[in-house]
């Protein structure tokens, strides 16, 4: 019976996706047979393959836990590591000693330096940011956000001035899980910044509440002030930091350059993983609506994957795939790669590369699978390569280059 019923759910994965399409990447059984994608490729696209041929370099190793990566304007690179150092990577791949002047960061469980980035204006004003984990109340906790400016000594060594929290999530929750901690300018010069709802149930319940924090993409002026347009400003009881609603843990985020739209991509549970293109004002359904099941299996409370008003992920997986970071390809160094949306994975250990059309998926290809580790950011350099983040307690740098 349970054979039965994983072979009428492909065929139905299948049928939509179009009977003259190339089989999917993912062929594993689904956790959740009984929910069917909305509309074609919604999940498991057909394998497109761009023939791209690449090797893998390394550019620094021997990184604790590094979360995020950005470059600044002289080309080079600063890593958060998760325990809670920012480092400067120099051309030839050595690390700085811990960059100073960071206000203290919570390190337990999936706590610790998470996201960063660089003010548009970082030639004129010098300002980092960088999200991170604390704990300003004892057990509880919680994501903050701050930025300083960075000072580079003539050793290469760094620190930052001026250290002032812009941001801090509330309500804090005893949990050390589902941070969050992407952070995106848009072209205006607005800064989104990615929240979980910390995993815990009294957060989850709280996803699409609008008096809370928690499982949601807030978007703030560069000082941390409330832009005067965000949607919920004029809406009593709300906070008026919040972009959207309704998500579990926002790992990865992007601007579109073809659009200029933020992309994000969230954790689900077994099942649903899923990429979102935020609007403002919109609930993307956590916990009422997913596409997949609880941890220990049975649905998440109604256990429907639609409900009107709420909406639906531009694609999702199921087995998932643990995504974080993600990138948009618009460099000329890989021609065949343009367009292309990549998408770390920790629990594949591998990058997802989509192949988009217009907003929709109409492709998936799965690339480095055979190097086992897992993939925690995932960023275009200046150069035109493609620069990941491996999330190990000996981590490294690594980069796509054309294959010579």
């Amino acid at each position: 019976m349970r054979r039965l019923l994983f072979t009428a759910a492909v065929a139905a994965l299948v049928s939509a996706c179009g009977p003259s399409q190339a089989a999917p990447v993912e062929t594993r059984a689904p956790n959740a047979p009984n929910l069917t994608p909305a509309f074609p490729n919604q999940t498991r696209a057909p394998e497109t393959k761009a023939g791209v041929e690449f090797e893998v370099k390394t550019v620094a190793e021997g990184l604790a836990n590094p979360w995020a990566i950005a470059f600044l304007p002289d080309g080079k690179m600063l890593v958060t590591e998760r325990p809670g150092r920012l480092r400067i990577v120099g051309a030839d791949g050595a690390l700085s000693e811990p960059v100073t002047g960071l206000p203290a960061v919570y390190a337990k469980g999936q706590g610790g330096l998470l996201g960063l980035a660089i003010d548009p204006a970082y030639a004129q004003n010098g300002l980092i940011y960088w999200s991170y984990a604390e704990n300003p109340e004892g057990k509880m906790t919680n994501t903050a956000v701050a930025r300083g400016k960075l000072v580079i000594g003539a050793d290469g060594q760094g620190k930052v001035e001026n250290a002032t929290v812009i941001f801090h999530q509330a309500p804090s929750l005893e949990s050390t899980l589902h941070y969050g901690g992407r952070l995106v300018f848009a072209p205006d010069g607005k800064l989104f910044i990615t929240l979980g709802e910390r995993s815990i149930l009294p957060g989850r319940v709280q996803a699409e509440r609008l008096d809370g924090l928690l499982g949601k993409v807030v978007r703030l002026n560069s000082d941390g002030s409330v832009p005067k347009d965000n949607p919920f400003v004029k809406t009593s009881g709300a906070r008026p930091e919040i972009w959207s609603i309704g998500h579990r843990n926002v790992q990865g985020a992007a601007l579109n350059p073809a659009t200029g739209k933020l992309w994000t991509v969230e954790h689900g549970a077994r099942g649903g993983d899923e990429v979102n293109i935020p609007v403002a004002g919109k609930d993307y359904g956590w916990p009422t609506i997913t596409y997949g099941i609880e941890y220990q299996g049975g649905p998440i409370g109604a256990g429907i994957s639609a409900k009107d008003g709420l909406e639906q992920p531009v694609y999702y997986w199921d087995p998932v795939i643990a995504p974080s970071g993600m990138a948009f390809y618009n460099a000329a160094l890989f021609p065949k790669w343009k367009g292309s949306l990549f998408i770390g994975g920790l629990a594949s250990t591998s990058v997802t590369r989509l192949t988009l059309a217009g907003d929709k998926v109409v492709g998936e290809e799965r690339l480095l699978a055979d190097l086992k580790e897992r993939i925690r950011d995932v960023v275009v350099g200046p150069d035109g390569a493609l620069y990941l983040a491996t999330d190990s307690a000996e981590g490294r740098i690594l980069k796509l280059v054309p294959k010579s």
